[in-house]
């Protein structure tokens, strides 16, 4: 019996091989093996010359990332938290507040709605990077700085959003939030679709509100959509590069700098890619840390 399983799941897996081999090189190819290189570069004296010996260093890598006498990276972890903390429930409550307002039966236009929120998803990072340069040009030649301080009279001087550290990362969260946001609308107006309509119906017959309707069966029923968005948001909010590159470089005086533009900078600009690599593990450890567990129950969970 167990032999007959054996070969009916072989033949089943040679069947679909042909079909997912070339998906299985690529993940090969270019997630696993970069992983496994980047954590044996994050143990040497690595150099890009030819030829070079590249010693075993052990933890030293490791070490140097701490003992960084400017604390840069501890700087970029606290960034980096930062950036999960402030975008991540803005996200999620817009993605689900704009998502309810298009499903709702009084709105028009859906589709145009949707590609509207999500054109920002697919239009270019470089594109929309010197849209809110515009937008926060310092003094009142910038959009943001002309309403406020020349219309509505709101700020006394105009600000200069990259020269202060918490004006630049509200400009980094502010381009995050708006390019990302459409894509959890999308989701959530898919998920939303597929809600019973007899769900509501039976919610009027009582005399339900739409409040009450809303955080009594629609959060309720999106709570495993809702569970693997903002997985992906927190993912996405670790993953800030080119928020900070395109935007701020790092500026000022290396305040912005979250953990994937430190890594870029010591890589390719000061060519130290063993501590480049070591705060890439570390960072990979970490994400997989707040991730794993949250990732288990989506299997667990059902729709309805």
């Amino acid at each position: 019996m167990r032999k007959s399983k054996f070969k009916l799941g072989l033949k089943q897996w040679l069947t679909v091989l042909p079909f997912v081999a070339i998906g299985f090189i690529g993940i090969a190819v270019f997630v696993i093996y970069p992983m496994i290189r980047n954590i044996m570069i994050s143990f040497q004296d690595y150099s890009i010359m030819p030829n070079a010996a590249n010693p075993w260093v052990g933890f030293d890598n490791y070490t140097k990332v701490f003992q960084d006498p400017n604390d840069r990276f501890l700087i970029a972890l606290r960034n980096t938290f930062l950036n999960v903390a402030a975008t991540v429930p803005v996200n999620w409550f817009l993605a689900v507040f704009f998502a309810v307002l298009i499903n709702a039966r009084f709105v028009k236009f859906k589709i145009a709605f949707r590609t509207i929120y999500y054109l920002p998803i697919v239009t270019s990072w470089i594109i929309i990077a010197l849209l809110f340069k515009y937008l926060f040009a310092d003094g009142d030649g910038g959009f943001i700085n002309f309403i406020l301080h020349k219309q509505l009279g709101i700020i006394g001087e105009p600000i200069s959003w990259r020269n202060n550290y918490w004006s630049a990362m509200i400009m980094i969260w502010l381009f995050h939030i708006w390019k990302t946001v459409g894509w959890g609308v999308v989701i959530y107006l898919a998920a939303l679709q597929g809600i019973p309509k007899d769900l509501y119906e039976a919610a009027d017959i009582d005399g339900a509100n739409a409040g009450q309707k809303f955080w009594k069966i629609t959060i309720p029923l999106l709570k495993p959509i809702t569970l693997f968005i903002v997985i992906n948001l927190i993912n996405g909010a670790f993953g800030f590069f080119p928020q900070v590159y395109f935007i701020t470089q790092g500026g000022p005086m290396n305040q912005t700098h979250v953990i994937p533009s430190l890594i870029y900078i010591e890589a390719f600009q000061n060519l130290k890619f063993g501590p480049a690599s070591a705060m890439g593990v570390m960072m990979g450890v970490l994400v997989f840390i707040l991730t794993y567990t949250q990732m288990k129950k989506i299997g667990r969970q059902r729709m309805f």
